[in-house]
């Protein structure tokens, strides 16, 4: 019997596996697909990512990020990170980083999917694995998490969607930068010399150019041809009652997600993993919780409020130009979100 099975092989399911194979666990990832996979996401690392990818040994090349700036059609506000600098990196060089170094440390990746889960008093059994414990990485919409029944409501918070697309055009930018509307936003994020990549957040369900023509100060930077098609994913707000069921623990957006609002998801997710890992190994899955709770404690918190600011129409238009009155203030909530 292994220590830990992990069911998904992105970016959170092989995080979690580092982590454990580092610790001395027998770890075995279950992912029916071949690595890289291409998920809609911003693909903007904070600062805290890039230290802890460094802390897991992984490398990947990427665009250095110094900081995030808000503009409006009228508005600027930057705020510089005041450490070290974040990093811009497509999605797919990250998860092929993270499964090359996943398998230098030995760890098996099994083209298999995880489906239903069987627990015992001292063991969780899934696709014909049996281990101690399971990390369920399996995403946003996670089937174990649904599964398990630990899925919560999410409220009555309007549904929000992302679609994110690449454009081959020099960086104009070494931040993020992200574009506010009446009812969306869109994410610039330098991924290499000569592209970008924009991710828009909104709730609507029109098609990507519909939607970026809401950012005329942007649309008038992009050449008319993408390089890369749209990927899209949501609805982004899910919901976890708990993220512990006996043996079985969720890491990632199975655990539960905001928004991508703040851009700290893959940070989050590495941060947990780590916990998830250190719990494991104590034997003490039932600390997982509280665990989780102080690692995204500051992004829930910062993330929902910027999102209740965002669904009050006589506010959301204040943002911008409260950030760049306030650059001080804007600098040291980025700071603290990097």
């Amino acid at each position: 019997m292994i220590d830990l099975l992990v069911a998904g092989g992105g970016p959170a399911g092989l995080a979690t596996a580092i982590h454990a194979a580092r610790a001395g666990l027998e770890v075995v990832v279950a992912e029916p697909r071949r690595t890289p996979v291409d998920k809609a996401c911003g693909e903007g690392l904070m600062p805290a990512g890039r230290r802890a990818l460094a802390e897991l040994g992984v490398t990947v090349d990427g665009h250095a990020l110094r900081g995030i700036r808000y503009l409006d059609d009228r508005h600027q506000a930057e705020g510089l990170f005041r450490g070290d600098p974040g990093l811009g990196v497509r999605r797919t060089d990250l998860h092929a980083a993270l499964d090359r170094r996943a398998r230098e440390l030995g760890v098996a990746v099994l083209p298999l999917r995880v489906t239903a889960v069987h627990q015992g008093r001292d063991s969780v059994t899934a696709a014909g694995i049996t281990a101690r414990y399971l990390a369920a990485a399996d995403g946003l919409h996670s089937p174990i998490r649904r599964g398990l029944r630990l899925e919560a409501r999410s409220g009555r918070a309007p549904a929000r969607y992302g679609l994110r697309r690449h454009f081959a055009v020099p960086p104009w930018t070494d931040c993020v930068e992200v574009y506010w509307s009446a009812r969306s936003e869109a994410y610039v994020t330098p991924v290499g010399p000569g592209l970008v990549g924009v991710a828009v957040l909104t709730g609507d369900r029109g098609p990507f150019d519909e939607q970026l023509a809401r950012f005329p100060r942007l649309a008038a930077r992009l050449p008319r041809a993408a390089a890369t098609p749209v990927l899209g994913a949501g609805p982004l707000r899910q919901r976890a009652r708990a993220r512990v069921a006996g043996r079985v623990l969720l890491v990632g957006d199975a655990a539960g997600y905001v928004d991508a609002l703040t851009g700290e998801g893959l940070s989050i997710a590495l941060g947990a993993a780590d916990q998830l890992v250190r719990c494991v190994r104590a034997d003490r899955p039932q600390e997982y919780e509280s665990a989780w709770r102080r690692v995204s404690r500051q992004y829930r918190l910062l993330t929902g409020s910027l999102l209740w600011l965002r669904g009050q129409p006589r506010l959301a238009h204040r943002i911008v130009p409260t950030a760049a009155r306030f650059p001080a203030a804007f600098a040291a909530a980025v700071n603290r979100l990097g």
